[in-house]
């Protein structure tokens, strides 16, 4: 098939219709994404303005649809993306009233969206709440954490957490559920010396239930730690029918790590050992093991020795 051959005048009024095509249907365009038009944005509530005597569960999803008026561009790009992706709905009205009406805050909803933006109307309008009697009951913190130290580095003494309680409010089917609330994991590394660090208590996972205050203050007392040996007497348990047990021998030596600030301080004092008679009386064993019934929490078992000892018993 031949091709058509154009002069350079044809082709410039080729070009030139194109030219004028495009720009038209370009302005046609812009025009039309420059009128108004109303659209459906579905969004997510979040509730603000709780009451503070009553407790209440919603009766429908958090997910509703706005009837939107913008213009063909705010439309175009709504189907790109939630917009807005979230409002803020007060929820004032339930200290009177078991529901709550979109049309009477559709003005402070607008005010969260962008100026050219305009919400006509919610669906659904009317939000349905299921109230209960609400309390409160306190509740010791659970502390998360996942603390790496220095070599010969560590937890020198009791980890103080301030509030030790929170206050939780909400339903009592729900508080009776929760008897401790854990914080977010604390995560520090490489750590040598003492240090105070706030952290967020978890959220809420239960229907309704609320949470005060949201962070606590851990103090997290650091030393170095050296190892250091006491000689300890044992202790005999459950003697019930037996005059007097010879023990061979009547110490042991316990070697621990201990901080250097608690060095001097803890001392045979501070640990008790034991051996139990019912384990040559009951099991028939002929030695009796070691065990340290009291031992200081901040410091680390290393040995005992020995772990296991020998012993006469005279009727």
């Amino acid at each position: 098939m031949p091709f058509v051959k154009l002069t350079i005048i044809e082709r410039r009024r080729v070009f030139s219709l194109l030219a004028c095509l495009l720009l038209a249907i370009a302005a046609w365009l812009f025009m039309a994404l420059n009128n108004k038009y109303v659209y459906t944005a579905k969004t997510v509530l979040i509730y603000k303005n709780f009451p503070q005597k009553r407790a209440f569960h919603p009766l429908q999803s958090d997910t509703v649809d706005l009837q939107v008026e913008g213009t063909g561009w705010q439309l175009l790009f709504a189907r790109l993306r939630i917009n807005p992706q979230s409002i803020a709905v007060s929820l004032n009205q339930l200290n009177t009233r078991e529901f709550i009406v979109f049309s009477d805050q559709l003005y402070n909803i607008n005010k969260q969206l962008e100026t050219s933006q305009k919400v006509i109307s919610v669906k659904p309008d009317t939000l349905y709440f299921d109230f209960t009697k609400r309390t409160v009951k306190k509740v010791p913190v659970s502390l998360m954490q996942n603390v790496d130290f220095i070599k010969q580095y560590g937890i020198a003494s009791e980890i103080k957490v301030n509030p030790k309680f929170v206050t939780v409010t909400g339903p009592i089917e729900e508080l009776k559920k929760i008897e401790t609330w854990a914080t977010d994991t604390l995560k520090l590394s490489k750590v040598q010396s003492s240090t105070t660090v706030r952290v967020n208590m978890q959220h809420s996972t239960h229907k309704n239930v609320s949470i005060f205050p949201s962070t606590v203050e851990v103090k997290l007392p650091v030393d170095e730690f050296t190892e250091k040996t006491v000689e300890v007497p044992l202790k005999i348990t459950n003697n019930r029918n037996y005059n007097s047990i010879k023990l061979y021998p009547k110490k042991i030596k316990v070697t621990f790590l201990v901080a250097l600030s608690y060095f001097e301080q803890v001392d045979q004092s501070f640990i008790t050992a034991t051996v139990d008679v019912d384990e040559w009386s009951v099991l028939h064993h002929n030695q009796f093991t070691v065990k340290l019934t009291e031992f200081p929490d901040y410091c680390k078992l290393i040995n005992i020795s020995p772990s296991k000892v020998d012993f006469i018993v005279e009727k």
